[in-house]
């Protein structure tokens, strides 16, 4: 029992367990061509973690079986990972709905370049990291030029036809700049569109906000500034008992790089996994134990669950 499970239970009259698993997301590796400050997982060229062939391998044999109806790519940049695209092709094979999650920079990177065209070729959704549509908030997130690499491959995805076909969907990712809640999602879904489009004649399908959890290099830098306390107060505040049916722990996984199963990224960036020894890994996963389970939960939680909630897709309500 904790904060989060008390205020569920006594505020919504719920318990917190998953149903069926709609969403299979995998995090391929934490290597990434970026150190962006709101990485919950840390991640950065340094880092050298990455899932390996034989994982995949089990992902794949897992997903399946389970049938989710869509398979959820990120890292990290998962392009970098040496087996990314024979996982999507194994994934597309097999018939499953796949999408992938691009920081859009990696795109350009030595021996990257053709990443755009592979995905269109296997028509894989793409969600995209675009923090903000003015360069001065996109480069003090992302650092500095990644707004104008940002722009290029986004010119280039619309080219291709991303965010202009129903088969290619291109979703853009907000993030709030500083310690704060998002702002509604369809109003700045607005703003995008005619920013981007007057300035640059990019299209785009839909905008996800996405509130920052108090968790990783975001919460490493409100501690440092001493904010830390006031964000907690201010996502505990903003306890919303409507986003609660809609949190993606819910109905989906979260696979890390090593096998582990997780009930959200989240939990998988603090080390939380699922259940028990039978639960734990991908390997040889029983699809029945998954649902009906209790869901790991810590006061980071209280992050999906402020204001109009948030989740791998967006705003809840």
């Amino acid at each position: 029992m904790n904060a989060f499970v008390t205020r569920v239970q006594e505020d919504c009259n719920l318990e917190l367990t998953a149903g069926q698993t709609d969403t299979l997301q995998v995090n391929i590796g934490l290597r990434c061509n970026m150190s962006c400050v709101h990485c919950h997982l840390a991640c950065g060229p340094e880092r050298t973690e990455e899932m390996d062939r034989q994982t995949m391998q089990a992902v794949v044999t897992a997903a399946n079986l389970i049938r989710p109806g869509l398979v959820d790519i990120t890292g990290g940049s998962p392009e970098i990972n040496p087996h990314f695209r024979e996982f999507v092709t194994a994934l597309r094979q097999e018939g499953h709905p796949v999408q992938v999650r691009t920081n859009l920079t990696a795109m350009l990177e030595t021996g990257l370049d053709d990443t755009a065209e592979f995905l269109r070729d296997h028509q894989v959704h793409l969600v995209a990291s675009m923090p903000c549509y003015l360069e001065e908030n996109v480069c003090k997130q992302r650092g500095s030029g990644t707004y104008e690499k940002s722009v290029e491959v986004l010119q280039k995805l619309n080219t291709l036809g991303y965010g202009i076909d129903p088969e290619l969907p291109l979703s853009l990712v907000y993030n709030p700049g500083g310690p704060f809640l998002p702002p509604d999602q369809a109003q700045l879904e607005a703003d995008y569109r005619r920013e981007l489009n007057e300035r640059f004649g990019i299209e785009f399908t839909k905008l996800y906000t996405i509130t920052n959890m108090p968790i990783g290099r975001f919460w490493r830098d409100l501690d440092r500034d001493e904010k830390a306390d006031e964000y907690m107060e201010l996502l505990v505040d903003g306890f919303n008992c409507h986003t609660v049916d809609n949190l993606m722990c819910r109905h989906q996984i979260s696979i890390g790089w090593d096998g582990t199963i997780y009930d959200c990224d989240f939990n998988l960036a603090l080390g939380l996994p699922i259940g028990d020894e039978e639960t734990v890994s991908i390997r040889g996963l029983e699809p029945g134990l998954l649902e009906g389970r209790v869901i790991a939960t810590g006061m980071h939680c209280f992050g999906c669950t402020a204001g109009s909630g948030s989740s791998c897709a967006g705003a809840l309500l």
